[in-house]
C-alpha cells in the first residue's frame, strides 16, 4: 500500500491525546463506606466495573476513528499491476476489406466494429486509427465520428504486416497499445510477427455466421470461332452453395441467362456463352446469399484486328510460319536478315528470329526496345549460332542461357498445360500424343520453367514474361533436317499463341489495386494525355509514350469496379474493365492463428475496461472515510447504551 500524501501520517502522533485523556479519567480515589450502606457498596463496585469497560471501548473506538481519519487524508492506494504502461499510445488497426461485409450475430462485421468504437471509446482517449486505405493520426472519437460512419469497404486486401509497418514508422518516445480488429480472412500467421516485443497487442477477431459464398473468379475466351467467341465464366463456391442464377449483359442489355448447379464434389463450375465477334463492353452477374462484392465481373472484348507478325530468317526455312499465320487473322511477312526494313519492326505484335546465325548489334537494340514496349519475341537458334553472342542478347530479357550444341535424338514428351500458351488449348490433359523429336540441341543452363520438355525433363521451349510481353526461346533448331516438330500437331497452337497479344485479342479486365501495365495503340502529341473514365469516375493514369503506343499504369485507380473507356480528348481509344480482387471471397480462409502469442479479446469495450483496470491505481481512501464514520456511530452507540 502506498500513500499519495505520506506527510499527513505524522498526525498519527495525535493518537496520544485520547490515551492521555483516558488515563486521566482512570485516576483512583480512596473512599470510606459507613456500615449502614454496605448494600450500596456492592452495587457501586459493579457500576465501577461497567464504567471501566465503557471507557476502554471508547478509547479504542476513538483511536481507530482518529487513525482512519488521518489515513483517509493521506489517500492510500494499491499500485496497478501495469502502471508502467499507463503512458502507452493507442493505435487501432481496423480491417475494412470486402470480407468484413459478411454478417455476424449483430450484422455486418465492419459496421458492427464501427458502432462499437463509437459507443465504447472514451471521449478523452487519444488514439490513431489505421484502415486499409485511410489513416487518422493522434485523434479522438469525436473528431473522426463522421469519418467512421462513412467508412467504405476497400478493394485493397487487408495486409497486417503493411499496416504494422505504418505504426512502427511512427516515431514516438512511448510504447504502444495496438488493437487489431479483423476477421483474419486471407491473413498469413507470420504477418503478426512484425509487432515489436514491447508492444501491448490485442486482437478482436469477429466471426461470420454465414460462410457460404459463390463468386465469379474470371472470364476468358474459350474458343475463337469464325464469327463468334465462346467465352467461359469460371465460378467458385465456398461452403454449402447449390444453385446460383447467372446472367450476361452487354452495355446493360441482357444477352443470356442460366442457372449454375454446384455439387459437393465440385466447387468450381465453368459456364460457356457464345457471343458475336464484335466489341463487347459488359459484365456477368450472379445472385447469392453471401458476399456481394464478388457477384459481378466486368470485362471488355475489342473487335478483333489482325496481328502483325514478322519472321526474320531464310525464306525456305520460314514457309511453315506462312501456313500458321494466315491472312484472315495475321498480317505476316518474312524478311531475310539482309533485306530487313527496321522501320517496320516497331509496328509489329510479334517477331520471330528463325535460325539466325548472328544477330547484329543494331537489331539487338531494336528488339530490346520492342519487347519493352509490349511486343512478343520468338527465338529459334540455328545450328551454327554463336552461343556467346546469343547469350549476351538473351541476357537483356532474363536468365536464359544456352549450352553448346550436342547431338543425339531427344523426344519432346511433356506439355505444361498450366502455361498461358496452352491453358485454353486442350479440353483435357494428353499423355500419349505423337512425340516430336530433335537430333541436335543446345539445351539450357540451369532448371528453367519449361513450356515443352524433353523426356529427360530438360526444357525444349522456355519463356520469359513481363507484364506486357513475353520472350520465347527454343533449345534446338526446328527445321525439317533437325526435327519433325513442324509435322507435330503442337506446332500450330504453339506459334499461334506465341504471336497473340492478350490485350489485343482477349478479354480486357484489370484488377483494382494491382500495379498492372496496359498498352494501347494511340499516336499522341507531347501535350496530349489519355483519360480513363465512366459515368462515376474520371482519372488520368500514369502513362508513357512508346512511339505509336501508350503504356499506362493504374495502381490504386479506379476505386470502384466497372466498365471504363480510355479517351484521347473526346475520342474513344479503347474499352477497359476493372474488377475487385477475389482474394476475400472464401470466408473459410479466416486464420485465427494470427492472434497466437497475443491477447485475444471479445470486443472493444473489454479492451478499454481491461486497460483501465490494469493500469489504474486502486484508491482505498474512501474505505477509510467509511470506517471513520462507522467508528463515530459506534462511539455514539457506546455512549448511549453502555452504562
Amino acid at each position: 500500500m502506498q500513500f499519495k500524501h505520506p506527510e499527513i501520517l505524522y498526525f498519527l502522533f495525535l493518537l496520544v491525546i485520547p490515551i492521555l485523556v483516558h488515563l486521566f479519567q482512570l485516576r483512583r480515589f480512596k473512599k470510606e463506606y459507613f456500615t449502614n450502606v454496605q448494600f450500596l457498596k456492592e452495587l457501586s463496585i459493579q457500576t465501577r466495573k461497567s464504567s471501566t469497560i465503557k471507557k476502554w471501548l471508547l478509547l479504542f473506538t476513538r483511536l481507530l476513528l482518529l487513525a482512519c481519519l488521518i489515513l483517509a487524508f493521506a489517500q492510500p492506494f494499491f499500485t496497478a499491476k501495469d502502471s508502467l504502461k499507463a503512458t502507452n499510445e493507442m493505435y487501432i488497426i481496423l480491417d475494412n476489406s470486402y470480407s468484413m461485409q459478411a454478417k455476424g450475430q449483430q450484422g455486418e462485421l465492419l459496421k458492427r466494429a464501427v458502432q462499437e468504437l463509437l459507443e465504447h471509446t472514451p471521449e478523452t482517449q487519444n488514439f490513431s486509427l489505421i484502415t486499409n486505405t485511410e489513416t487518422f493520426w493522434n485523434t479522438d472519437i469525436k473528431s473522426i465520428q463522421r469519418d467512421l460512419q462513412n467508412l467504405q469497404y476497400s478493394a485493397t486486401p487487408f495486409r497486417l504486416d503493411h499496416l504494422i509497418a505504418k505504426v512502427n514508422a511512427r516515431k514516438s518516445a512511448f510504447n504502444k497499445d495496438i488493437v487489431v480488429i479483423t476477421d483474419a480472412v486471407g491473413v498469413q500467421a507470420n504477418e503478426s510477427k512484425s509487432f515489436k516485443k514491447e508492444d501491448n497487442v490485442y486482437f478482436i477477431i469477429p466471426e461470420a455466421e454465414q460462410k457460404n459464398n459463390a463468386a465469379i473468379d474470371s472470364v476468358y475466351i474459350q474458343q475463337n470461332l469464325d464469327s463468334f467467341y465462346e467465352i467461359a465464366v469460371k465460378l467458385t463456391a465456398n461452403g454449402d452453395v447449390s444453385t446460383v442464377p447467372i446472367a450476361l449483359y452487354n452495355q446493360n442489355k441482357l444477352i443470356a441467362k442460366t442457372v449454375v448447379n454446384f455439387d459437393e464434389n465440385n466447387s468450381n463450375q465453368l459456364i460457356k456463352f457464345t457471343i458475336p465477334k464484335e466489341d463487347f463492353h459488359g459484365y456477368v452477374s450472379i445472385t447469392d446469399k453471401g458476399l456481394e462484392y464478388d457477384n459481378t465481373y466486368y470485362f471488355s472484348i475489342s473487335k478483333p484486328s489482325k496481328t502483325n507478325v514478322i519472321s526474320i530468317g531464310e525464306t525456305d526455312k520460314s514457309n511453315f510460319l506462312a501456313r500458321i499465320y494466315t491472312a484472315d487473322v495475321f498480317n505476316y511477312t518474312n524478311f531475310p536478315l539482309a533485306n530487313l526494313d527496321y522501320n517496320l519492326l516497331e509496328k509489329q505484335d510479334a517477331i520471330v528470329l528463325n535460325e539466325l546465325k548472328d544477330i547484329p548489334q543494331a537489331l539487338q537494340t531494336t528488339l530490346k526496345s520492342f519487347v519493352t514496349k509490349g511486343g512478343n519475341l520468338v527465338v529459334i537458334p540455328a545450328e551454327e549460332t554463336n552461343t556467346t553472342t546469343l547469350n549476351a542478347f538473351l541476357g537483356n530479357f532474363g536468365v536464359v542461357q544456352l549450352k553448346a550444341i550436342t547431338g543425339g535424338d531427344k523426344k519432346i514428351t511433356k506439355i505444361n498445360f498450366n502455361h498461358p500458351l496452352f491453358s485454353n488449348v486442350f479440353e483435357k490433359k494428353v499423355d500419349n500424343f505423337q512425340y516430336p523429336s530433335t537430333k541436335k540441341a543446345f539445351g539450357f543452363v540451369g532448371n528453367l520453367p519449361a513450356v515443352l520438355s524433353y523426356e529427360d525433363q530438360s526444357a525444349f521451349l522456355t519463356s520469359l514474361s513481363n507484364p506486357l510481353s513475353a520472350v520465347y526461346v527454343f533449345a534446338a533448331p526446328i527445321n525439317k533436317t533437325n526435327s519433325n516438330f513442324q509435322n507435330s500437331p503442337l506446332i500450330v497452337p504453339t506459334f499461334y499463341n506465341m504471336a497473340q497479344n492478350s490485350q489485343k485479342s482477349g478479354v480486357t479486365a484489370a484488377t483494382i489495386g494491382e500495379d498492372q501495365s496496359f498498352v494501347v495503340e494511340a499516336l499522341l502529341s507531347k501535350d496530349e494525355i489519355l483519360t480513363v473514365k465512366n459515368t462515376k469516375e474520371n482519372f488520368i493514369p500514369v502513362q508513357q509514350l512508346l512511339n505509336t503506343k501508350v503504356k499506362m499504369n493504374f495502381a490504386e485507380n479506379p476505386t470502384e469496379a466497372g466498365n471504363f473507356g480510355i479517351f484521347n480528348g473526346g475520342n474513344l481509344v479503347q474499352n477497359i474493365s476493372f474488377n475487385y480482387t477475389r482474394t476475400e471471397s472464401d470466408l473459410n480462409l479466416a486464420n485465427p492463428d494470427i492472434a497466437v502469442g497475443y491477447t485475444e479479446i471479445e470486443d472493444i469495450e473489454s479492451v478499454f475496461n481491461t486497460i483501465q483496470t490494469d493500469r489504474t491505481d486502486t484508491q482505498i481512501w474512501k474505505w477509510f472515510v467509511m470506517l471513520t464514520l462507522l467508528f463515530l456511530v459506534l462511539e455514539l452507540l457506546i455512549q448511549k447504551f453502555i452504562k
